[in-house]
């Protein structure tokens, strides 16, 4: 309206700006020779007085008499002049209104645009003022194009089997309540990132056919007080309303932390959150047809009272898959890329131990992307190969060129740690070994393990010790000096002998533990770390580490001293052709002697010869080498482990 009035106003000002005319002697002509018909005399608010009419002659753009516009000073002599001139007119007193409406138009236009850009604003983004203790769940709609089953989760089967029930429960409730068994009324799913944990929850929702509800449990916790215990209690009274029906809270860890002891007591707006949920929890029955299931992927920080029967009395542990669970999730990804009739997925499955189902699902998508870098027309089993060579150690550096020397002794380190694996028992065999830079590394070996392992043995263990000191020994012997190439054994070194220490039992200070509280204050935990032995026994311990690390650093110097013909004759190779395969080493190290398909310029799949210009390039190296992750020592499955310079 505001608007409208201003334009109006507007259009009247440029009318009376075409229609003025001047008092002396235009206005006086008029009045005195009869041209004017009628006229009003208008009393101005702020003293700008004036004369407004109509005259005899006709506007040819308009046909209607012209109008016009005169300043005047009202006097009685104006009066006199227009009733002895016989012309009509009629005095109209000041408006008041544009004065007002110029003083609160400034107002009336700035509460429009506070209200359009800040209330409409807050009301979009469902954060009005009223709206903070509102659920954010939201609400997944059906949609049977893209309705995630059972079908599409692959490498679980045992989870698949325990939420089965909850499917079965979801579709006919009364089958488990006739003989009076209940359901458990939440599911943990407890699992390494990016093993599934919310893609199974999914699939529940999808087959059993029923509202899913997801929410993180970071989305709980606000600034201000109170408003996580209200979300929570929202949130269960959508369950309500629209039950049976499945609420997912992903990264439960973020709210259910244990309480215990911790700084800020139980006033922590955390803590507040948790209790309503507990009380939520224990609140609802399960006759009412809503299942909880909840992610995360630390366990050990939840609160006891959140895992105790009642509430979240199911627990289902999501592995990482093994050999056939693999080549059922690669089976499942590789259908929306075109595959090429070459590629064997037993093979690729049989080469990614340790791999989640989303690192899988990185792998196919990076091989795609490699075919399409190459211009070809489907998937090949070489970008397979290269694209877990990429995920695993990082992508090719060809562009980072190494001058002669440094080249040299990257070849003589790699070569030490290919001899030393090959000649060790118990250890996984050789994949690749290259010069190449790969990510911040300026050489690898690669090792690619036979099966999926969930322990290892002290001998496997020592093994993976003599291994990486390979490199170091190598660089000794060959130019009696040793670099910074090998940084990287080295810590991964010191860490698996402490293990093997301190949490393995395997050393001569016998079957004992000797770690240390580690629990951070914020957890909820312990706010002091203690350690858990003297000081007496901590120089034993470092005793121990250093004995076992001179021994495997003995055992590779005389392995590499034994085969010191071998040494120069792959780290010859190695400088010439780049990279070479783990059977071509094999070969060098049983017949001394250069394999016959390496000199017919045969290289490891996936490989391309370097360029010339590469192969003497003369940039100055890296200060420091790539750091690899650990060695997994521990109970897990064993990943590719390389060891690079």
């Amino acid at each position: 309206m505001a608007v409208v009035m201003v334009v109006l106003n507007m259009f009247q000002q440029q009318q009376t700006e075409d229609s003025r005319i001047d008092y002396n002697p235009t206005f006086l002509q008029y009045v005195k020779s009869g041209k004017i018909i009628q006229c009003e005399i208008v009393r101005g608010a702020s003293g700008n007085d004036h004369v407004t009419g109509e005259l005899t002659e006709i506007d040819p753009s308009t046909g209607k008499p012209k109008a016009f516009y005169v300043d005047v000073v009202i006097t009685e002599d104006l009066f006199k002049m227009l009733q002895a001139n016989e012309v009509k007119f009629k005095v109209t007193p000041p408006s008041t209104f544009w004065p007002v409406f110029w003083n609160v138009a400034p107002f009336f236009i700035g509460f429009i645009i506070i209200y359009f850009f800040i209330f409409r604003q807050m009301r979009t983004a469902g954060g009005r003022a009223m709206s903070f203790g509102k659920s954010r769940a939201k609400l997944m709609k059906k949609d049977d194009e893209n309705k995630i089953t059972f079908a599409n989760v692959a490498g679980v089967e045992e989870a698949k089997e325990e939420l089965q029930e909850v499917v079965e429960f979801l579709k006919n409730p009364k089958q488990f309540q006739r003989l009076g068994g209940k359901m458990p009324k939440g599911v943990l799913l407890a699992g390494s990132p990016g093993t599934g944990k919310t893609l199974i929850a999914k699939a529940v929702a999808g087959e059993a056919d029923v509202p899913f509800f997801t929410i993180s449990g970071s989305d709980f916790v606000e600034m201000f007080v109170g408003v996580g215990a209200s979300r929570v209690r929202d949130m269960f009274e959508q369950g309500r309303k629209n039950a049976p029906c499945i609420i997912f809270v992903d990264e439960i860890d973020a709210v259910g932390r244990s309480r215990f002891t911790g700084i800020g007591g139980g006033h922590d707006e955390r803590e507040q959150t948790l209790n309503a949920l507990l009380v939520e929890m224990d609140g609802f029955d399960t006759a009412e047809g809503i299942i909880i299931i909840a992610a995360t992927n630390r366990p050990d920080v939840l609160d006891p009272a959140l895992m105790r029967p009642g509430r979240f009395d199911r627990q289902v542990f999501i592995d990482l898959p093994n050999l056939k669970g693999r080549e059922e999730i690669l089976e499942i990804h590789v259908k929306r890329i075109m595959l090429a009739d070459n590629v064997d997925l037993t093979k690729v499955a049989r080469g990614t131990p340790g791999f989640s189902g989303a690192d899988i699902m990185n792998l196919v998508n990076e091989a795609a992307l490699l075919a399409a870098r190459r211009g070809a027309e489907s998937v090949e089993q070489k970008d397979f190969e290269e694209a877990r060579d990429k995920v695993s150690w990082g992508r090719e550096r060809r562009s980072h060129m190494l001058d002669v020397e440094e080249k040299k002794l990257t070849a003589y380190h790699e070569a030490g740690h290919a001899i030393v694996l090959a000649k060790t028992e118990q250890t996984e065999p050789l994949h690749k070994v290259t010069v190449i830079p790969r990510g911040r590394a300026l050489g690898a070996t690669m090792q690619l393990p036979e099966k999926d392992r969930y322990t290892q043995g002290r001998t496997r263990l020592m093994g993976m010790l003599i291994g990486l000191m390979g490199g170091r020994v190598a660089e000794e012997i060959i130019f009696n000096d040793v670099t910074t190439g090998a940084q990287n054994d080295i810590e991964r070194a010191t860490n698996i002998a402490r293990a093997m220490v301190c949490e393995f039992g395997m050393s001569t200070l016998g079957p004992r533990n000797f770690g240390s509280n580690q629990e951070l204050m914020f957890l909820g935990r312990e706010v002091n770390r203690t350690e858990s032995h003297s000081e007496k026994t901590s120089e034993l311990i470092d005793e121990e580490i250093n004995k076992i690390l001179n021994e495997a650093h003995d055992t590779a110097r005389e392995i590499l001293e034994d085969n010191r013909d071998k040494l120069e004759l792959i780290s010859e190779v190695l400088i010439k052709y780049e990279t070479i395969d783990g059977d071509q080493v094999m070969q060098m190290l049983e017949t001394g002697e250069i394999p016959e398909d390496l000199k017919n310029g045969k290289l490891p799949e996936s490989e391309t010869p370097a360029k010339d210009e590469e192969k003497a390039g003369s940039s100055a190296p890296e200060p420091e080498e790539a750091t690899a992750s650990e060695e997994d020592t521990d109970a897990s499955a064993g990943k590719e482990t390389p060891s690079e310079t």
